[in-house]
């Protein structure tokens, strides 16, 4: 068994994990944070993506003891209250989700592409860094908008900002 202590959506949380416990697991079961999926075990799906110290993961990909002393932010921390982030509701605006059931991951590595991009993306871009993650319903369209609009948002947003200061 190891111990484990990491900072989750600003929460210092900390319990036994056996050793070979994977961080998608230690999420959902010990601290009921559900929203990162479980869609297939072998690192190919990207419905478990979260942040982890500010760069996307897959949780199924880490152990929760590597985590350990991390700070960890998954869908749940994303959203500022009841105002969801940015990317939240573009996929909600544009239709970027069918089943929602690939939508966590989409939106976690989607807000790291734009972090990692802040001069703004391209569609080619966005459908080559969305390659490690599979949605089985909407054929990437609307989620391809939806990231641009976020992305281009996001963008002006910070242009605005540097602006008046």
């Amino acid at each position: 068994m190891s111990e484990v202590s990491m900072v989750v959506n600003g929460r210092k949380v900390s319990g036994s994990v056996e050793d070979r416990t994977l961080l998608v697991h230690f999420l959902r079961d010990n601290l009921g944070l559900t929203g990162t999926h479980v869609g297939c075990d072998t690192s190919q799906c990207g419905s478990c993506v979260i942040h982890v110290d500010g760069k996307a993961v897959k949780a199924c990909t880490m152990l929760a003891a590597q985590a350990s002393g991390s700070t960890i932010t998954t869908i749940e921390g994303l959203a500022d209250g009841a105002s969801l982030h940015v990317v939240q509701e573009a996929f909600k605006e544009h239709h970027g989700l069918q089943c929602g059931f690939c939508t966590p991951g989409m939106i976690m590595a989607a807000v790291d592409m734009i972090n990692r991009h802040p001069g703004g993306l391209d569609e080619a871009t966005v459908r080559a860094e969305l390659d490690g993650n599979i949605c089985r319903c909407t054929g990437y369209h609307n989620i391809v908008k939806a990231i641009l609009a976020a992305s281009k948002k996001i963008k002006s947003s910070s242009a605005r900002k540097k602006k008046a200061a």
